[in-house]
This record gives structure tokens, C-alpha cells and sequence, in this order.
């Protein structure tokens, strides 16, 4: 397998920055209320997540919680997002289709305990599998990367934590800075080929209906003695309903009971979504 570990071109900047500006900007301007009743009506409590909703088309922007929406948590499983798009780039994977043997070690879920194929991988969280590309792509070649899609801190750490460092950190990353990277990948203007964005995009897609599909990934931070952190990010390409656009999001939460917390990282979103009329309640 052909692996290439050159730094990659570089985004954008001033796109990014302006896109972050004027998150930033929507904290002091816009009123989050409505946005905070989402929350709180998927059973979230609005004091300790955060929710950022930014709207391609006209760049409108909905956030509850905006202090917390600056504040950087360890990003976990929301991560494959970049990592899967920086492997299918580098060549640390061939594409979707590549097999992981399993080594037949029992995880806590069930569904890593199997042989499987990248595009599974993703949809399935296996960790195992990723911790096996990160050491393909090295340590620097991942923070080159990062750094360039502006993706929070960008910090994988030394060598040595090149296969934790999104798990228990020091990778960070915040609300509004996920949605700043994820409308560059919804619009395509990462540094990326035509080839990763063919492959890697559908890998992503987690609901479809009529006229729309929901691209996202969940994450579920925990490290001992700390509270466990749950995410949800993403986009929505909605061509219907009642406001068509492409709806990009970043929620994340405190979950002291993650039994009863782990399904609310969708249901925020999706709740939040059909309220801005971009989803109908059905659905």
C-alpha cells in the first residue's frame, strides 16, 4: 500500500477565520432561547451542553449556550470525521472497502469483535481499527493535518500517545470550531482530492429521508475521574421542507448518567432541527 506523509496544502485561512468570526459574532447577536427549549425539550440540560447550528446559504447562525460553545473538550469518536479523510488521503487505507482482520481480543462492544472494512469502522466507532491507521500516518504528519483543517488544538501529543490522544487528549476541540471545519467539508474546500472527498463523504451519511441526508458522527468522552463528555456533529443537506439549505452542527454535553444521557446526542440535534423547520417533527 502506497502511504504518503507530505504536509498537506493549506486551507483557506482567512475563509475560516471569517466563518469562525461571525460564530463568534452570533454569540453577542442572536438570541438562543428557542434553541435552549430544543435542548431542554430532547431532555438536555441547556446550563451544561451546548448546541451551534450554522446554515450554509446564508451563513445564518443558532446557538444555545454560547459560552460553552468556545470551550474545548476532547473530541473522541467525532474525530474519525478528520481521520478517516486524512487516511483515505494520505493512502494509510486504501478506501472503504479495506478489511481489518480482527485480532481477536474482546472489546466492550460487541460490534468491533469482528472482522470488518473501513466504512464499517466508521459507522461502528471501532476503535481499534483507527488506533491501527493513526501509527500508519505518524504523529506529525496527523498534527500537520489537523493544523491545517484548523481543527481545534491540533495536538496529538508525542509519538507515544499517537493512539490515545483523541480518547483522553490532549486533542481539543470546541462547538463552534467543529462547525467551522465541517462547513469547509460540506462546501469542499478542505485541501483534499476529488478521490477522498468521492469516498470519505458517503462513509459519513448516518439518516436519509425524503429529500434530505444527515451526515454525522457521535463521540463519548470518558477518562476516569472526569465527567463524561457526549458529542454529535454534522450536517444536514436538506433540498424540501419547510427551510432547504444545508444545516451544519456541533452539540455537546455533560453526561452524568451516561445510560440515560447517550441517546439524547442525536435526539438534541434532530429535535433542533425539525424546530428550525429544516426537518419535519415526523421524521
Amino acid at each position: 500500500m502506497r502511504r504518503r506523509h507530505a504536509s498537506p496544502p493549506p486551507v483557506a485561512g482567512g475563509v475560516l477565520a471569517a466563518l469562525l468570526a461571525l460564530v463568534l459574532a452570533a454569540c453577542a447577536t442572536m438570541l438562543p432561547p428557542a434553541l435552549d427549549e430544543s435542548v431542554a425539550a430532547a431532555g438536555a440540560d441547556p446550563a451544561t451542553a451546548t448546541l451551534v447550528i450554522y446554515r450554509l446559504e446564508d451563513e445564518r447562525t443558532w446557538i444555545s449556550n454560547p459560552a460553552r460553545s468556545a470551550e474545548q473538550f476532547t473530541p473522541a469518536s467525532t474525530s474519525k470525521i478528520p481521520h478517516t479523510l486524512i487516511a483515505l488521503e494520505t493512502g494509510a487505507v486504501s478506501g472503504p472497502d479495506e478489511v481489518f482482520e480482527w485480532d481477536g481480543v474482546k472489546r466492550w462492544a460487541n460490534s468491533w469483535n469482528q472482522t470488518q472494512d473501513f466504512a464499517a469502522a466508521f459507522k461502528r466507532s471501532t476503535v481499534w481499527i483507527y488506533q491501527a491507521l493513526t501509527p500508519r500516518i505518524g504523529a506529525p504528519a496527523l498534527h500537520d493535518w489537523l493544523d491545517q483543517f484548523h481543527y481545534g488544538n491540533a495536538d496529538v501529543g508525542p509519538p507515544e500517545n499517537v493512539t490515545q490522544y483523541w480518547l483522553a487528549g490532549p486533542l481539543a476541540i470546541s462547538a463552534q470550531e467543529q462547525v467551522a471545519f465541517l462547513a469547509h467539508l460540506a462546501r469542499r474546500t478542505l485541501p483534499l482530492s476529488a478521490r477522498t472527498y468521492e469516498l470519505g463523504v458517503p462513509m459519513m451519511a448516518a439518516d436519509s429521508g425524503p429529500g434530505w441526508t444527515l451526515y454525522g458522527k457521535t463521540g463519548w468522552k470518558t477518562v476516569a475521574g472526569e465527567t463524561d463528555i457526549g458529542w454529535y456533529v454534522g450536517w444536514l443537506e436538506q433540498t424540501g421542507g419547510e427551510a432547504p439549505g444545508t444545516y451544519v452542527f456541533a452539540f455537546n454535553m455533560d453526561m452524568t448518567d451516561p445510560g440515560a444521557d447517550v441517546p439524547k446526542r442525536k435526539a438534541v440535534v434532530m429535535r433542533a432541527l425539525s424546530d428550525l423547520g429544516a426537518l419535519r417533527a415526523a421524521e
